[in-house]
């Protein structure tokens, strides 16, 4: 059972009017509660691996909830039983102080997964000194993805780095994906991204772009992509879809100042 198909699927009632951005009492309190929390027995890590496809021994970890681990798989976050026989999906909230402690570790998650992203597996437009860098999972044939990229310019003079990833929405063997693997072997994928999401046809070349493109559509699903285009911050914040720059920047400001408020 692949975590991602589980996470699409289920769904579970939270606590309403309680804030999901992280702060500082967030973070103190999910560092008091892992502090709190015993080390996970080998027997639960080979449980849990053994049920869950692609989960290591690594991404099981203790969760501040007594007989619940927390398994961590790209962005993705979910709790475990000891014994592996049941998973939820959700944010965990300490009630206390309000905190919501799912949305600290699942930012935490994004981050470092994005980081770890070879930009040379991306299609990068950057003004020579940026001040924020989103990373951005696109579709050509996305109607709101054609209307953000008419805009990345503007971006740029605003001080916005952006970093495109390939998601065409409709999958393997479609025609949006076609026209991103044409767009991938490009020899100036730059401008072929633009003409294509001006309407273009790209001819396509030999290459090997299918491999690419599944390796960006598959780190788009591990970190929960539901649309396009999809817009993540360095923090790890999911910000949403199109933006103007104006908002595009003002959003992410606020996602640094919480960031640093974490620290």
């Amino acid at each position: 059972m692949r975590i991602a198909a589980v996470l699409a699927s289920t769904f579970v009632t939270t606590a309403l009017g309680l804030l999901a951005t992280p702060t500082l009492a967030q973070d103190k309190a999910a560092k008091a509660a892992a502090q709190k929390s015993a080390a996970v027995p080998a027997e639960v890590r080979a449980r849990v691996v053994s049920k869950l496809q692609g989960a290591t021994a690594e991404d099981v970890s203790a969760s501040p909830i007594p007989g619940l681990y927390e398994v961590t798989m790209g962005g993705l976050i979910a709790y475990v039983t000891a014994d592996g026989k049941y998973l939820v999906s959700g944010n965990v909230y300490d009630l206390d102080t309000q905190a919501n402690l799912t949305a600290t570790r699942r930012n935490a998650a994004r981050a470092k997964a994005l980081a770890a992203a070879s930009e040379d597996k991306m299609i990068v437009f950057s003004p020579p000194n940026p001040k924020m860098t989103v990373t951005v999972f696109t579709d050509i044939d996305c109607g709101f993805c054609r209307k953000f990229h008419n805009q990345v310019a503007e971006m740029n003079k605003a001080g916005v780095r952006v970093r495109y990833l390939m998601y065409p929405r409709t999958g393997p063997g479609t025609e949006s994906w076609r026209k991103a693997e044409a767009v991938w072997c490009a020899a100036d994928r730059r401008d072929a991204l633009t003409r294509a999401k001006r309407g273009e046809d790209i001819k396509s070349k030999n290459c090997p772009g299918a491999a690419s493109i599944q390796t960006q559509y598959s780190l788009g699903d591990d970190l929960g992509v539901e649309g396009t285009p999809a817009i993540f911050t360095e923090a790890g914040d999911y910000i949403g879809g199109f933006m103007t720059p104006a908002q595009l920047v003002q959003t992410v400001q606020e996602s640094q100042k919480a960031a640093a408020a974490v620290r």
